[in-house]
């Protein structure tokens, strides 16, 4: 079975059709009876402006567009999580981002048409609807007109979207400008983002801002893992500048690891059985980047646990998740405040990065470090854990990156290959498992019209365990180890967990399809003609049921087949008295 991430929710074509009425100025209208600013909350939730008072502290100066609700928790998170800590000693320009709780209660607004969009998007680029991200661009520079003698200001864009290299890329472009010219221009550039096309995926989308035009596209669930569909450069007949992104949400992720290099492998593990980890950096800069690229590098499984890229000691989950009355989270911490080596001393796994600057020259062997060695944020730099692999090391992917590093080859290319050795790595993992799920279906000859559709068979451990001999990991990966406990260990843990129910929903979604595709491949009216009215009755309004299941689940039916079952259930309808012909036409979808 393909490990390429499958919408639960259409069929390829009915995705595109979707997407392409989307695409379209008048189906856009149509579809989504788009209002000032509904285009601009499809990107963004608002933008933030964070300055320092000297009276109150970090306060948000401005929130854009002015009706953008945030709650007073959230506008806590942000204004802590949109500095750096005084010890970064950030001078300049810092660019990074956060994630933090979405507050319980609040109404989802605007969402119908973006949940449609998020279906078929890769399970991994999928909106968590408990969390914003922050975008930050973060300036500081001496003044010494101003009372600090430092000016300090940050520019926050707030999304549901993971899109972290759009984001950071729209705010390298519109923050300096936006720190000349203030307020005015920061409303233009909304207005700009009002106009952007839907966040379609697998659509060359052009986004304008500020006379420049970023050219992109979103991946796909049906894109092949690994790949990336090359955006190009377009040549601009105007004044406007065009930009083409090569992704929208990957980080640099040889960058990332060059500091911990002989550790990828061990990392990798950690992230997939989601153990608790803390990124110790000396920036948010180095922290968020860090922790999304462990994040990814799990890909294309979903992390399902939480991660915060940078976390401060006034976050609103900081006792939550360093409380010692009970065991470490499955959570990825990035911090930078020297406050946390005593903190997150007593967690499992830490690891504590320098400065992200390219190696000159190869790496130095570097051992993994005794817990009790880390004494501070001041510590060397290195992956302190008392964790044993399960899996023996893979020599080839240190040679080879090493030779790049010698070479003097870019380091898109050292990450295009990281990137691949990751994925072989997860895929050569999860395929086993894809494989025994499948073999947990039903046949379709069990599938029988007259009667509830069956229910998938039970998940074994044991038996998934026997299948490995033969149909194990080592059929894709040379790879030695103990594999066995790396699984034993994974069926344990929230990644799992969250992978299953997903193919669970789905397996058990297309259960519900097959069983209307029997229903309508039945001729309903001679059973009507041959049962009671009370009979016929039940029978028009359990189908009208379907009907709406498949509408409100998404189910992955052919629209032909939804057609064909309408038809059924007006001819049947229509064969009835004219007093139930009324009562059932006015009941349902019909």
């Amino acid at each position: 079975m393909s490990l390429r991430e499958r919408s639960p929710g259409r069929t390829a074509e009915d995705g595109e059709d979707a997407a392409g009425a989307l695409a379209e100025p008048d189906g856009s209208d149509r579809c989504l009876s788009l209002l000032p600013w509904d285009r601009f909350s499809a990107w963004l939730h608002c933008v933030c402006v964070v300055g320092f008072d000297l009276e109150l502290g970090q306060a948000v100066e401005v929130i854009y567009p002015p009706h953008s609700k945030l709650t007073d928790k959230e506008k806590t998170n942000i204004c802590y999580l949109s500095f750096p800590d005084s010890n970064s000693g950030c001078l300049g320009d810092t660019q990074f981002c956060f994630r933090f709780r979405q507050s319980p209660g609040r109404k989802v607004s605007f969402c119908c048409f973006l949940d449609q969009l998020d279906r078929d998007l890769p399970v991994y680029l999928k909106k968590d609807p408990a969390y914003y991200y922050g975008y930050v661009y973060f300036r500081q520079v001496r003044d010494k007109s101003l009372k600090r003698g430092y000016f300090q200001k940050s520019l926050v864009l707030i999304s549901k979207l993971p899109y972290v290299h759009l984001f950071r890329t729209m705010l390298k472009q519109i923050a300096p400008e936006y720190f000349e010219k203030s307020e005015a221009f920061l409303e233009a550039v909304c207005s700009d983002v009002d106009r952007w096309p839907p966040p379609i995926p697998g659509k060359i989308l052009h986004l304008p801002v500020m006379g420049i035009i970023m050219k992109l596209r979103i991946p796909t669930y049906r894109d092949k893992p690994g790949t990336t569909p090359v955006v190009q450069n377009m040549h601009q007949a105007d004044a406007q500048i065009s930009m083409a992104l090569p992704t929208v949400h990957e980080v640099d992720l040889f960058r990332c690891f060059c500091p911990v290099f002989f550790h990828i492998q061990m990392l990798w593990e950690l992230v997939l059985l989601g153990e608790p980890l803390v990124v110790m950096a000396p920036s948010p800069s180095e922290s968020s980047e860090t922790v999304l690229a462990l994040v990814s590098c799990i890909s294309p499984l979903k992390y399902c646990s939480d991660f915060r890229p940078y976390f401060t000691i006034h976050d609103s989950e900081f006792k939550e998740y360093t409380t010692r009355t009970q065991a470490p989270p499955s959570v990825i911490l990035g911090v930078t405040n020297p406050f946390f080596a005593k903190t997150l001393q007593h967690w499992p796994h830490i690891i504590r990065i320098g400065d992200l600057k390219l190696p000159g020259e190869v790496p130095k062997q570097v051992k993994v470090k005794k817990l009790k060695n880390l004494k501070t944020l001041d510590s060397k730099p290195g992956v302190y854990t008392s964790y044993k692999p399960y899996l023996n090391k893979d020599e080839e992917i240190v040679k080879q990156l090493q030779k790049g590093v010698q070479q003097k080859r870019p380091t898109e290319a050292q990450s295009v290959i990281l990137r691949r050795y990751f994925l072989e790595l997860t895929e050569s993992f999860i395929i086993p498992l894809e494989r025994y799920v499948a073999s947990l279906m039903p046949l379709q000859k069990c599938i029988s019209p007259w009667k509830s559709p069956p229910q998938l068979r039970q998940f074994s451990q044991d038996d998934f365990m026997k299948t490995l001999e033969k149909a194990g990991p080592q059929l894709t990966s040379g790879l030695k180890g103990d594999w066995i406990g790396l699984y034993r260990h994974f069926l344990k843990s929230p990644n799992f967990d969250g992978w299953f129910r997903s193919r669970q929903k789905e397996m058990t979604q297309k259960l519900e399809a097959l069983h209307l595709e029997a229903l309508c491949n039945e001729n309903l009216v001679f059973w009507s003609q041959k049962h009671t009215e009370v009979e016929t009755v039940d029978l028009v309004l359990k189908l009208k049921n379907k009907l709406l299941q498949a509408d409100r689940e998404h189910l992955p039916v052919k629209t032909d087949t939804l057609k064909k079952l309408q038809t059924h259930i007006n001819d049947i309808i229509l064969a009835l008295p004219e007093d139930l012909q009324d009562i059932l036409l006015k009941t349902g979808t019909t």
